[in-house]
Parts: C-alpha cells; structure tokens; sequence
C-alpha cells in the first residue's frame, strides 16, 4: 500500500499542475460568468448572439470537465490509499491505472496552447505542378482528409470547389471544427508531392505530382483579425460553371483583395452575393491569420504575401506509390509503408510525430 500511495499521490500533484497549466481557475471562473449570463430573463432576445455565447460556454465545460472530474477521482483515490485497507489495494490499483491512462489522454491537449489551436480550420487544397495528374492528386488529398475528419467525428463543409478539366480537382476550401482542429491539422500546412504510374497517359510512366494544402484557423469574429476598409478591394462578377440557374445569370460571385498582401479570394458558391462576401471575408481573415503565425508577426500591417509554391523543393511530405511504398515526412523523418492507410485517412502518427518534435524544440 505504502507504493500505491506514493503513485496516487505523484498523479494528483501532476494533474494539479496541469489544471495551473491551462489556467482551470480562471476557465472555471470564466464559465460561471457565461452561466450568470444565459440565466438571464433577456438573454434570448438576440438570438445569434446567444447563440454565440452558448457555443463559448459549451466550449468552456467541455475544457473543465474532463480536468476537474479527473481530478476529483484522483483525489478519492489518494484519501482511499490513505487509509491503508488491504482489502482496497487490488481495486485501487485498477483504479489508478485507468486514472493514469486518462490523464495521459488530456495531457497531449497541453501541446494545444498556440492562440488559435482551439478554432475550426479552413483547409484549402491547390493543385500544384502536374497537370491532370496534380489535379487528380488534390482530389486523393481530399478523400484522406475527409476521411480523417470522419473517424475524428469532425464537421466538414465544402465552402468552394473548383473541378478540374479532365480529373479531380483544381481547388477546394472546406471548413472542419471539432477538439483542436486547428492545432492539429495545423501539421498539415505545406506541399504535399506525390510519386506513382499515371492513370492518364497510355505508357503509364512515372509521374511526380504536387499539391499545396494551406490550413487556417477559422476566424469567426471580425475582431479577431480586424480588416481596414481602405485594404480591400471587392470585385462582383457573373459565377461561371454548375450551380443552378440563379448562379449563372446574376452578379452573384466575389472577389475580396487584400491590397497590402495581395492575397486574393474568390467565392461563387452562393447563390447570394451578400453570402459569397461573407465567405470570402471570413477566408481572407484566416488567410491573413495564418500568415501572421507563419512570420511571427505582432501586426497585421507587418505581414508579406505568401510566396510558397507547390512544386519540387517544397514538399513536407511525399507519398510514393512506385517503383516502391513509403510515405514520409520530411520535418520529423516519421514514416510508414502503409500507404494507402494514410490515404485513407489514418493521419495520426504523422500529426503526433508533427506535435512531439515541435514541443521539443520549444522545450
């Protein structure tokens, strides 16, 4: 017993500092103010911005449950422990193994403490130098996000897709929210290159296809990253391509220019041009948002514009497919010769390798 009390008591004093670690006083007390506020009388008269604030303080109990209830559990175990009754020693071994286990669990959420590591993401993907075959390669890079998104028991929703000529696809942005999306999927950010035999030509030779996927943090509130009026320059034109007779025959799509960065978005999906603006806006924040944590800027007015290509000499990650299989990072060395797992999906080893060298070299 005099053992199982140490271990008890060693868990509690490390959950004790991880809760000082992600501030659980200062969430606790935060959530009791959002609380003291949707209990008021008129606190659904402004609809969405209760629901605003009801999505922060689900958000809050979702940070303070699992910390607190561990905690609490960790400390009956302890008092058990304490009292030194052989008959507990077998059940409260159980007990803190689970325990432990749990707190291993919570603990890589400490590797999330980046300003935007809780936000939703935008996660665009370009078809980069390789023609069809490049094009073909955004649509696979799609599919495996998708589908990682799924088994996380991630949202996903397309918020533009541009088709390309022949195959797959040219571009596409879709929005993802869920625990961390952006600290996590923020591994992903960079030039993914793709080696195997084209389907699309006759002698099926080796092919090297490049694609970039941007990831950015969904910036929901304009005040998060403010935009002047005066560095905008917004263009409406007639949307091209499918989507229904009304997007075709009005001014309906938007083009938002950030003038000092000369980032670009343009949004037809809507049938709304009011809609496709606000689309558009929300992209161009976190577009600017990204670039700020990019260039380890203070000031939005510091920032450049992206230069990054998705062609050869960029890639974080290639994905051969022949003459052998292999897919490997190039920042952390992490790879697998299961290939078409992680096209299915099965990106976690590739996230958390990414999560593990980063909090090394902070450390």
């Amino acid at each position: 017993m005099h053992e199982l009390k140490i271990q008890a008591q060693k868990l509690v004093d490390e959950i004790r500092s991880a809760t000082t670690t992600i501030k659980l006083e200062h969430k606790t007390a935060k959530l009791e103010e959002l609380l003291q506020v949707s209990g008021d009388a008129s606190f659904w008269e402004d609809s969405e911005r209760a629901q605003l604030h009801m999505q922060a303080q689900a958000k809050l109990q979702s940070e303070i449950e699992p910390w607190k209830s561990l905690l609490e559990q960790a400390q009956d175990t302890l008092e058990l422990a304490n009292l030194e009754d052989e008959t507990l020693e077998s059940d409260l071994t159980k007990q803190l193994y689970i325990l432990q286990k749990t707190f291993e669990s919570l603990k890589k959420d400490l590797t999330f403490n980046g300003p935007y590591d809780d936000h939703a993401v935008i996660l665009a993907i370009h078809a980069g130098a390789g023609g069809t075959d490049a094009q073909d390669w955004a649509q696979m890079l799609l599919r495996m996000y998708v589908r990682w998104a799924e088994q996380n028991n991630f949202k996903v929703h397309i918020m533009s897709e541009s088709p390309g000529e022949e195959a797959g696809i040219k571009s596409v942005e879709l929005e993802m929210s869920g625990k961390f999306a952006y600290g996590k999927l923020a591994t992903e950010h960079g030039v993914h290159r793709l080696v195997r035999q084209s389907p699309f030509n006759a002698d099926a030779k080796r092919q090297t296809s490049f694609a970039k996927v941007e990831v950015m943090p969904r910036i929901d509130r304009p005040e998060e990253v403010p935009l002047d009026d005066a560095d905008l320059k917004i263009d409406v034109y007639r949307a091209g391509g499918h989507g229904g007779q009304s997007v075709n025959t009005t001014d309906s799509a938007v083009r938002v220019t950030h003038i000092p960065t000369g980032v670009v978005v343009a949004i037809q999906n809507e049938r709304s041009q009011l809609q496709n603006k606000e689309t558009a806006l929300t992209i161009l924040r976190s577009k600017l948002a990204q670039l700020q944590i990019e260039q380890h800027s203070e000031k939005l007015s510091e920032i450049k514009g992206p230069n990054e290509q998705a062609a050869w000499g960029n890639q974080i990650r290639s994905y051969v497919l022949h003459p052998y299989k292999m897919v490997k990072d190039l920042r952390t060395r992490h790879e697998t010769t299961d290939v078409d797992g992680v096209l299915d999906g099965d990106l976690d080893p590739f996230i958390d390798a990414y999560l593990e060298t980063n909090l090394k070299n902070k450390t």
